[in-house]
């Protein structure tokens, strides 16, 4: 006998599974992709770009920078409606909510930051069926990523400013069942290391207050070390106790340590407001941690850009000449070449083979080929009519896109 309802479930699993096979194999699980290296995994370019791209679905999510996470079938965003922080999941097929859960936070901006929003601004993170936010103020929480369920959440009312003075920005990482996480405001700050299971603190670093980058996880000299900036320094600290191992003072107009650091072979390559892009090698010498500076390339510099790595090559957005896109020898630092001036103040910026993603806050995506000979465009699409500062999130053949208020899946293809 025909039975109507087995029927209409199997074809519900048929087509969850045909729309998210490529998904499961790629999910998001934190800022700017599973190794923060802002690297798109299995992504097979369209053989042919369309004119537009198609929307499968929009909604309203509230205001804020958090990027969008992707695990498996289910999409993580952590936004604020009003004067609540909301933490919520939805069906990545349909955009409807899953579950959701918010608590009040009070927020008043800095007024040089007024156009950004109350946040939230991080990115959350999930690891081991587990969902960490943290707010514009610095609440951690931690929820069961199935179910929504509040596991444990911090305030660090101890630290007072509890944030810097344009919002906490700086993303949550786990490595090896630790939740790393820099909390606190400026001149009062630590950088942490806490159970990710119950938020038992494990170690604190307590020498600078936050910036506004996000830790990188990275082995040197068989040490790990937790490498970021902070307000007025770069620093490695070690991955087991959270001694610190070495520091280079480093401070940028306004106090705005941004950029997201990122590693090539053996070098760390570090930007900031009017700083230039330099490598430093970091190593055991003598006794002590020396930090020597390879390479400094003052012809481009990023502000809130995080720069992708291809090969050899090392790709950005300079805030110079209005916004201005550039390819450098990761090696060696020279320019390769530079693209046109006027891009925008930003890009988020995600790499999937042998194609660049550049979310401009325009809310122009500018798809390009990731070559040493110049910025090829390949298509530019307009995928909101608000500002973009959130990255995007590419799965399988579509990719969500965070405006100033709105989710939207979008399809390549």
């Amino acid at each position: 006998m025909f039975n109507h309802a087995m029927f209409k479930t199997a074809l519900s699993f048929a087509l969850f599974f045909i729309f998210t096979q490529g998904a499961s194999a790629q999910d998001w699980p934190r800022w700017r992709g599973a190794n923060g290296d802002g690297v798109v995994s299995g992504f097979n370019a369209p053989k042919a770009w369309p004119n537009q791209l198609k929307q499968r679905w929009k909604i309203t999510v509230g205001v804020g920078h958090s990027s969008p996470l992707v695990i498996g079938n289910r999409v993580y965003l952590h936004s604020r409606q009003g004067e609540n922080e909301v933490t919520a999941a939805y069906d990545l097929s349909t955009g409807k909510t899953i579950w959701q859960d918010s608590y009040p936070i009070a927020y008043t901006m800095n007024p040089a930051a007024t156009g950004h929003g109350k946040g939230p601004k991080s990115t959350p993170v999930v690891s081991d069926g587990k969902l960490y936010t943290l707010g514009i103020t610095g609440v951690l929480s931690a929820y069961d990523a199935a179910k929504g369920k509040l596991l444990w959440r911090k305030e660090f009312k101890e630290f007072k400013p509890n944030h810097p003075f344009f919002g906490t920005a700086t993303s949550p990482i786990v490595d090896r069942g630790l939740l790393i996480v820099h909390i606190g405001g400026n001149d009062n700050g630590a950088l942490k290391a806490l159970d990710a299971a119950t938020g038992q603190e494990k170690w604190s670093w307590n020498g600078d207050g936050p910036g506004y980058a996000t830790p990188i996880v990275v082995e040197i000299a068989g040490k790990r070390q937790i490498v970021t900036q902070s307000q007025q320094n770069i620093v490695g600290v070690w991955a087991d106790n959270g001694s610190l191992l070495w520091k280079i003072p480093f401070a940028t107009e306004y106090v705005q340590n941004i950029v997201t650091p990122i590693q090539y072979k053996d070098l760390l390559i570090f930007s900031g407001i009017n700083k230039g892009v330099f490598a430093v090698r970091v190593g055991w010498r003598d006794n002590r941690w020396a930090t020597d500076t390879v390479w400094q390339n003052k012809e481009v510099s990023m502000y809130m850009n995080s720069p992708l790595l291809s090969g050899d090559l090392l790709f950005g957005l300079s805030h110079r000449n209005k916004g201005q896109f550039f390819c450098l020898d990761a090696a060696t630092g020279k320019t390769l070449w530079t693209g046109d001036p006027r891009q925008g103040e930003n890009a988020a910026m995600l790499i999937a083979g042998a194609t660049i993603f550049s979310l401009t806050n325009d809310a122009d995506l500018i798809v390009t080929s990731a070559a040493d000979k110049g910025a090829k465009v390949i298509r530019k699409y307009h995928v909101a009519e608000k500002p973009t500062w959130a990255h995007p999130a590419i799965v399988g053949k579509n990719i969500l896109i965070k405006d100033e208020t709105t989710l939207a899946l979008w399809g390549l293809e």
